[in-house]
């Protein structure tokens, strides 16, 4: 069988995009198989994972990511950001604002064109933070994880927990150049408070409307950009009183802009997607 791919990247954090509204790929192989194949960097495409554009009975378009390591997270910000623009430019979707179902619920991105009408930019109503422990889930018997202490392996760190339809464990530093984030965020990850696993941010506050982050990514280890990692880090930095309700947040990959509306309480992310390349790969 043969598949038409886009192979695109979001500051960095990069997918192959696939089209199976017929269902003629997972009819074939289960995409968890499909993830770890075509994921290898040494043998296949290479990327942090597969999102695949499936039918929905009630929004414009299902959204389904795999991992690199065969798991299903239940969203991926700057892979919704890619998404957006593989719908469009395709011709699969053509609309600028749409509907989008994943795991994590409702994700509305609206796609911002340049006078050719190319996408330049996407911005994404992430829907409002989970703040409450139980639903992130993380095991803490506060009304809010706010600078909890966990006890690893790696020594005791601080973290403050953030849902945005999949876990965040926010971690500030003075210094991210200190920090190993591979074996704390590896030890965080999978640590026993946290149920179903979470991503790992590491954020140094520059200033009340600036953060810098390093993530350790749930399912795919370091990664050059998180965008829902961003939103929870936003929101965790608002809540612990070191930033306003808006910030740049300056990742591996490139730069973010996050909004965490008072009014509404709903997450906008605002910030680039690209095409890499596109082909046909056998499997």
């Amino acid at each position: 069988m043969e598949l038409n791919f886009w192979k695109m990247e979001g500051l960095g954090n990069d997918f192959i995009m696939l089209d199976d509204r017929d269902e003629s790929i997972v009819n074939r192989i289960p995409y968890s198989d499909l993830a770890i194949r075509l994921c290898d960097r040494h043998f296949s495409i290479g990327g942090d994972g597969i999102i695949l554009a499936r039918q929905s009975l009630t929004h414009d378009i299902r959204f389904v990511i795999i991992n690199s390591d065969g798991t299903e997270p239940q969203m991926c910000g700057n892979g919704m950001r890619c998404f957006a623009k593989f719908l469009y430019e395709k011709g699969i979707l053509v609309k600028e604002e749409m509907t989008v179902e994943t795991l994590a619920g409702t994700v509305i991105p609206k796609v911002i064109l340049d006078r050719a009408g190319r996408v330049t930019t996407v911005r994404v109503d992430m829907g409002p933070p989970e703040l409450v422990p139980a639903n992130i889930p993380f095991v803490c018997d506060r009304e809010r994880a706010l600078e909890e202490i966990v006890e690893t392996h790696e020594g005791a760190v601080s973290v403050t927990c953030v849902s945005m339809g999949n876990p965040h464990a926010v971690i500030f530093v003075d210094d991210l150049e200190q920090v190993n984030v591979k074996k704390i965020g590896r030890a965080v990850e999978c640590h026993d408070r946290f149920p179903e696993k979470t991503n790992v941010e590491f954020i140094r506050v520059i200033s009340g409307n600036e953060l810098e982050m390093r993530v350790w990514e749930r399912g795919a280890g370091i990664t050059l950009a998180c965008g829902t990692g961003a939103c929870a880090s936003l929101v965790a930095a608002h809540l612990t009183a070191r930033t306003g309700r808006q910030a740049v947040i300056h990742l591996a990959g490139g730069d973010l802009d996050i909004l965490w509306d008072e009014k509404t309480n709903h997450i906008f992310k605002t910030g680039p997607a690209c095409l890499a390349f596109g082909g046909r790969v056998t499997i």
